[in-house]
């Protein structure tokens, strides 16, 4: 089981059985027996992905170091009915910064768990896994829970989720917009706000400007921790809602 050179550089190969090459990041991995693991990757070609790295958990294993959560990765795996088997691994990025800030890493893993949860097996979702992909990257570079709150609003848009931030989402009216509506997916103007989730009208400029295009200048100028920490429990709320199921990292933000 060495690594073979130039496993990095690969793409997606491979047919419906047998060995195939991907890139992915580490979502998650549990203990599998005395000595493996089932580790969880978002790939580039393949979706999610769930596969048993045999071994891992010996002291003389390659694979350990390579497989943890947030690693960016080259892998051979091959293929099996309900799980695939790791035969290879390469680091692509271990993200070793995102775990040596608290602060990043709780974020960082509350995005590994979102993306857990949307995705489907086998399913091929490129976007998504360059989204995480460069979102990790982003957290290491700014540290900042902009990063991972954008990052929740994002994967709601690219899931089809798009939220209503420029319009009353229930009447289509002007602002500004003290409430918001999970159901209705988006802001509440004056006349609609019966039912609604008090917001400050800053939150939704916030949440605007990060789906539109504007996370730089929203990392560049961020709002104050009132603001943001709103915009933040909105993005877990709404992603709650539309998942069905809690975010259970979230108590760690």
């Amino acid at each position: 089981m060495g690594v073979e050179d130039g496993l990095q550089g690969c793409r997606y190969t491979g047919g419906v059985s047998g060995l195939y090459r991907d890139q992915g990041v580490v979502l998650r991995s549990i203990k599998l027996g005395e000595a493996d693991r089932i580790v969880t990757f978002m790939t580039q070609g393949n979706g999610k992905v769930r596969a048993v790295a045999k071994g891992i958990r010996k002291t003389a294993s390659k694979f350990g170091a390579r497989l943890e959560p947030m690693s960016h990765v080259a892998f051979q795996c091959y293929r099996g009915r309900e799980l695939d088997i790791v035969t290879q691994v390469e680091t692509i990025d271990a993200n070793r910064a995102l775990r040596e800030h608290y602060g990043c890493l709780t974020h960082a893993v509350s995005m590994l768990e979102a993306v857990d949860q949307v995705s489907l097996e086998r399913e091929p979702n490129p976007a998504l896994y360059r989204m995480l992909e460069r979102a990790l990257r982003t957290l290491a570079e700014h540290p900042s829970p902009v990063v991972s709150t954008a990052f929740f609003w994002k994967l709601l848009s690219l899931e089809g989720f798009h939220p209503v931030v420029d319009a009353c989402a229930r009447c289509g009216g002007e602002g500004p917009f003290p409430a918001w509506d999970l159901s209705d997916g988006g802001v509440l103007c004056g006349t609609c706000v019966l039912g609604g989730r008090p917001i400050k009208p800053e939150s939704a400029v916030v949440i605007a400007q990060i789906v539109g295009g504007e996370l730089g200048r929203v990392l560049a100028d961020p709002p104050d921790d009132r603001v943001l920490g709103e915009v933040e429990r909105l993005a877990i709320a709404t992603l709650e809602y539309h998942s069905e199921r809690r975010l259970r990292s979230a108590s760690l933000l």
